[in-house]
């Protein structure tokens, strides 16, 4: 998945938040959760804190740039595909057509320069001098015969002068600097190589080599990125903490987001009975209840966001940067949801006949999945696709059961398990509650066993959609 580096501004912060519990009282984790989890344990909906003090411009400025480097680093961790790619302007935007024009006249200038009698060039030496440090730029410290070669070709003075006494012989110049970059780019950009030797026009071939340039530097920032992904994945955990500690030393209300956020997740769990809540009371009460663990407590956190309301709930700030993810995986689930409670309905109603018939639960899978693609989207009709779902199932089980043997559907159980699977719809259906339960118990498993290199065993009733679970499980986003 490549990422234009633009976007990663609107994702900001987070994840270390939570780690930050963790390593600050090693010592004494009881206590760590309690001071961390139950501060706000009698507070409204909205989160109190102190009021936020001014802000100056400066600090302004200097917290964005911080949230900007983390939101970068961030994102090169946690996704192995990250890479950047040159933003590509609207076709009919103004910037779009702002920047044409002037390159349009840059160009030209350039052309009518070279063409007048003796040619000036001015604006060619400057191109030339802006080649010279971008190749430069692509040298490592141990490249001293090329850094000389460069140097010696492309001596700005030298060429100035040649050119003052009408000896410059530009086509070589270029020659040599298609050259250079043949040995210096990626094997990808051999092609682009080859193109160039084939324009013959002074002009087009400059504007050619700063385009093939500019796709060089795209492969050098790749390849450090690269290079820096171990070292940032080692590294991320305690330099996300300590930017959220800067945040928070300069607005104390910052996080205000994260502590309701664990404190409805430590809530969860004291209702589900999982585990005992402290009794709501200063810190120094310690009572004989047991308190909660901070990883069964950050655990329930994370599947709590696999349902969060996106639209009119604003999202906890330390994994605010992995928002789109969650929401992502959020899709998938309630697709999965879905398809998993028709298969369900569908093999109940089939009986033992064609459970373990080849291909069939594969082939009844990847319809359901087609039929219900865009289901996040607004003008997705779930009560159609599952009549049409019905029609399709149906016609399946049949065909199967006569191929194999067995007595087709009559008329009645059709229109049973019709009826069945239009019932899915219903977010209260008890099959599709039950399936839903099941999913988030074996999500819940696999991030109380990540430490672990074996997955958990899939809930019974979940089988036919057990290989897109695991994928969806072994997502890096679900408890980093």
């Amino acid at each position: 998945m490549s990422q234009n580096p633009d976007k990663l501004h609107s994702s900001e912060e987070r994840l270390s938040g939570l780690e930050d519990g963790q390593e600050e009282n090693s010592d004494n984790p009881d206590q760590s959760v309690r001071k961390r989890i139950r501060q706000s344990a009698h507070r409204d909906d909205t989160p109190k804190s102190s009021p936020p003090r001014p802000v100056s411009i400066e600090e302004l400025m200097e917290t964005a740039k911080g949230v900007t480097n983390m939101a970068l680093a961030h994102e090169i961790v946690v996704n192995g595909d990250f890479q950047i790619k040159p933003a590509e302007l609207p076709e009919h935007s103004l910037e779009k057509k702002v920047r044409d024009i002037v390159h349009k006249a840059f160009w030209d200038c350039l052309e009518a320069q070279l063409k007048e009698d003796p040619p000036t060039y001015d604006h060619a030496i400057k191109l030339l001098g802006e080649i010279k440090e971008n190749l430069l730029s692509f040298l490592l410290p141990g490249h001293t015969r090329l850094r000389n070669q460069i140097t010696e070709v492309l001596d700005l003075d030298l060429i100035k002068q040649e050119a003052e006494n009408g000896a410059l012989d530009i086509s070589k110049l270029v020659k040599f600097v298609i050259g250079m970059m043949g040995t210096l780019c990626a094997p990808a950009r051999d092609e682009e190589i080859k193109k160039l030797n084939d324009i013959h026009e002074i002009v087009p071939l400059f504007r050619a080599i700063f385009s093939v340039l500019d796709l060089m530097k795209m492969d050098m920032a790749n390849f450090a990125v690269s290079s820096i992904r171990p070292k940032l994945m080692q590294q991320s955990a305690e330099y996300e903490r300590k930017k959220f500690q800067e945040f928070l030393e300069k607005q104390p209300n910052s996080l205000d987001l994260v502590t309701k956020w664990l404190q409805e997740a430590a809530d969860d769990l004291a209702k589900l009975g999982h585990e005992m809540l402290p009794p709501h009371s200063n810190d120094g009460a310690t009572g004989g209840a047991s308190t909660l663990c901070f990883a069964a407590v950050q655990n329930q956190a994370y599947l709590k966001l696999l349902k969060w309301d996106h639209v009119n709930r604003p999202f906890p700030e330390t994994v605010l940067m992995d928002q789109t993810r969650f929401l992502e995986i959020k899709l998938e689930l309630e697709q999965l949801l879905l398809v998993g409670t028709v298969l369900l309905v569908t093999f109940s109603a089939a009986g033992p006949a064609l459970v373990d018939v080849p291909g069939f639960a594969e082939k009844i899978k990847t319809i359901v999945k087609v039929l219900l693609t865009g289901t996040h989207l607004p003008s997705f009709n779930l009560k159609e696709s599952l009549a049409t779902i019905g029609e399709k199932v149906c016609a399946e089980v049949n065909s199967c059961l006569s191929q194999h043997g067995f007595t087709p559907f009559s008329a009645e159980r059709e229109t049973v398990l019709k009826g069945q699977i239009q019932a899915v719809a219903n977010p209260d259906n008890t099959i599709c509650r039950l399936i839903d339960s099941r999913i988030q118990k074996f999500l819940e498993n696999y991030l109380a066993s990540s430490h672990q290199k074996t997955l958990p065993a899939i809930p019974g009733g979940l089988g036919p959609i057990q290989r897109e679970l695991e994928e969806v499980a072994a997502k890096g986003v679900l408890g980093t």
